[in-house]
């Protein structure tokens, strides 16, 4: 990798190829680039904005270079969100993943500690006495054995502790904050997606078209990276666009104060138990279905239309199989 070509191209306004920007991530972790050009390239690209092919390089790179996790399933599903709204909500992905597994579905589920909320999936999973592991048999055995397996990213993005000081330092997010959705080591065949703004769901539109996975990406008008149902929210998959109300769901608008995570971890997990034990208000419940149930429907390649993917979320909470999946999740990773 040569820094001053590379460099020279950033200051000329040029756009970098996707195995450029692979190369440039595979030097970071060899100790080629030094901090102060960490820091020039980060904020270089983020002042002109990322390209798709540069994004998928930097993915590669991180693929590449982490650990991978080979799973023993055709199709599942991770349902995630970019981050970065600072609503600071209850953990709605995490907690419809366990809604998706209790329905049947396999799901891999990636994720972190909070970033800019209260409780990241890592969080609200450790908090309940989960240990995270790397032991690919393990996790196969999960996936098939619970229907849902959890991936710390930690473990397995190796890349990320290379620009973690720099990115700390930096007074603005970087395009870094846009890879986690993409990194998944296990490479699901489908994912949810829930972006912060038009201009993200634009640019992973194009990202995933060009992975050629099946995908839902959701934004809530409002700002919320997620299906919110305090407003109208868009959702984009391999088949349609449209702008919903949360009327067309048949759900009443919520109200903001009802998506919080509350002040503390604890509070964040109380909120997660209540949803799957069918004790949490209305809303947090219906948020929770709406999400799932377009999770849902892109395991089903569209084939099912959104009433009857919420049918299926909401008997997996009613009938307790949610909860009943969490428990035996937790049991089995102790």
């Amino acid at each position: 990798m040569d820094a001053t070509e590379l460099f020279n191209k950033l200051l000329n306004h040029e756009e970098l190829t996707r195995e450029e920007t692979k190369e440039i991530l595979i030097g970071i972790t060899r100790g080629e680039l030094n901090d102060a050009e960490i820091s020039a390239l980060l904020t270089a690209i983020q002042m002109r904005g990322i390209t798709v092919d540069e994004l998928l390089g930097f993915r590669d790179g991180i693929l590449e270079t982490g650990v991978p996790v080979p799973l023993d399933c055709d199709r599942y599903i991770d349902v995630v969100g970019t981050g970065g709204d600072r609503k600071n909500t209850f953990n709605i992905s995490t907690t419809s993943c366990f809604v998706i597994a209790g329905a049947g579905y396999k799901v891999a589920k990636h994720g972190n500690y909070a970033a800019t909320s209260v409780s990241g999936a890592s969080n609200v999973i450790a908090n309940h006495g989960v240990k995270f592991t790397d032991d690919i048999d393990k996790l196969n055995r999960c996936l098939n054995e619970v229907g849902i397996v959890y991936l710390h990213a930690q473990l397995f993005a190796k890349a990320m502790k290379f620009v973690g000081p720099t990115r700390k330092a930096l007074p603005f997010p970087t395009f870094f904050n846009l890879l986690g959705p993409l990194v998944n080591p296990s490479k699901p065949q489908c994912q949810l997606l829930g972006v912060a703004n038009l201009n993200q769901m634009r640019l992973y539109n194009q990202v995933y078209q060009r992975l050629g996975i099946d995908y839902g990406i959701v934004h809530s008008i409002d700002g919320y990276d997620e299906i919110s149902l305090t407003g109208d929210f868009k959702v984009q998959t391999n088949d349609y666009e449209r702008v919903f109300k949360p009327s067309d769901l048949g759900f009443d608008i919520a109200k903001p104060e009802e998506l919080r995570g509350g002040a503390t971890e604890e509070e964040a997990k109380e909120i997660f138990d209540n949803v799957l034990a069918n004790k949490a208000l209305p809303a947090q419940k219906n948020i929770v279905l709406a999400n799932a149930a377009f999770a849902i429907q892109v395991l089903e390649k569209g084939k099912k239309n959104i009433q009857e993917c919420i049918a299926i979320a909401r008997e997996s909470i009613d009938s307790g199989k949610a909860l009943a999946t969490f428990k035996k999740f937790v049991e089995y990773n102790k």
